[in-house]
């Protein structure tokens, strides 16, 4: 069998639908049957689910065949190689046949009747649909975040609108699966550049021309199941570098609309190397792979001794702050007292508040 057969739709064809859910996966045995449950009944003949798994080597297989086996709706596709995020992602909108395609995660849940909202907001023919959501701990016990927009009506923005939407939701964007665009819009933008940045989908969104119209779901229609995304390990290179070498890469924004996303070199902050290190996404391989040849003067001594300090103590020092500060629930503390390096403080803060 040819790589471009494995590419063949699966299963029964569908009528033209509406909208397409595309998914990229890769070794997700853990959470994906959750994450179709959630989706799956609440297909139909206009709306299908396209899932892209880039050559897992674990059940995931197995666990969405069972899906696709059971519903005309859902189409698999496995690749021989894994050609990473961005370009599965893209081969998904590429392989769907809706009029709109949302970008949904592998490990996330949709609330019920999500995909009937949806639709309806897409009768008003919006080329982008940004779906609010609702932020949990990674076993969906508890609510770190209601909204994570923090919105209580829907909106609308236009193409004069554009630098408000970008500071608006940009941030919020680099979650994949509030997104929900016109396909003709996806295939007709530049997406190759973006490969490697973890982010397509915000480069397609706001590279030139503007958007004619976007709106903004405020009720919470994905539940996310926060500090579970397969980049984990590589936050500090994400966030430090990859995101805002994106976000600061559009030229049609003001430096203004950027720096109210992000800073431009976040790693210069010591709050945030301080911060990284608490949860143990920042060390001194961290410190010589990345901060080394860029830091100069005292910047660079700061960062070299954050990097050094023990981590475990770095850790506790960020859970007492935030226990004697107003203990507001969020993912900043989610992250450091599920650190590997939390120590008994950090535990009995996840164990108590968590």
């Amino acid at each position: 069998m040819t790589p471009n057969a494995l590419l063949e739709p699966q299963g029964p064809s569908l009528t033209q639908p509406i909208l397409s859910l595309c998914i990229a996966t890769l070794n997700r045995e853990k959470y994906i049957g959750q994450t179709l449950a959630s989706i799956v009944p609440q297909l139909s003949a206009r709306v299908e689910l396209v899932i892209v798994d880039g050559a897992s080597t674990d059940d995931t297989p197995a666990i969405v065949k069972s899906f696709a086996d059971g519903s005309p709706h859902v189409r698999y596709h496995r690749l021989p190689t894994n050609s990473g995020i961005d370009r599965d992602f893209d081969t998904a909108v590429s392989l769907c046949n809706g009029d709109y395609c949302w970008l949904m995660t592998d490990d996330d849940l949709l609330v019920p009747d999500a995909i009937a909202r949806v639709l309806k907001s897409l009768a008003e023919s919006p080329q982008l649909l940004v779906v609010n959501a609702r932020i949990m701990t990674a076993d969906l016990s508890k609510v770190l975040q209601t909204r994570r927009l923090d919105i209580d009506e829907d909106s609308t923005y236009l193409s004069g609108d554009m630098e408000r939407l970008f500071e608006m939701t940009a941030d919020y964007l680099s979650f994949i699966g509030a997104v929900v665009i016109e396909r003709k819009v996806w295939m007709e933008r530049e997406r190759a550049p973006f490969f490697g940045t973890l982010f397509v989908h915000v480069g397609v969104i706001f590279q030139g021309p503007p958007l004619t119209k976007a709106m903004v779901i405020a009720e919470p229609l994905i539940l996310i199941r926060y500090g579970n995304a397969m980049w984990t390990p590589r936050g500090f290179e994400i966030w430090m570098f990859k995101w805002p070498k994106l976000v600061w890469s559009f030229t049609s924004f003001s430096t203004r609309a950027k720096a109210s996303v992000c800073a431009a070199e976040p790693w210069r902050s010591t709050r945030s190397l301080l911060s990284m290190r608490a949860n143990g996404a920042y060390s001194t391989v961290e410190y010589e792979r990345f901060l080394r040849q860029h830091a100069v003067g005292a910047g660079r001594m700061i960062a070299k001794v954050i990097a050094s300090v023990p981590a475990s103590i770095a850790n506790s020092l960020a859970v007492l702050f935030w226990l004697l500060g107003p203990r507001k629930l969020g993912t900043g503390i989610y992250d450091i007292a599920r650190s590997r390096h939390a120590g008994w403080l950090g535990r009995w803060c996840e164990k108590t508040f968590l």
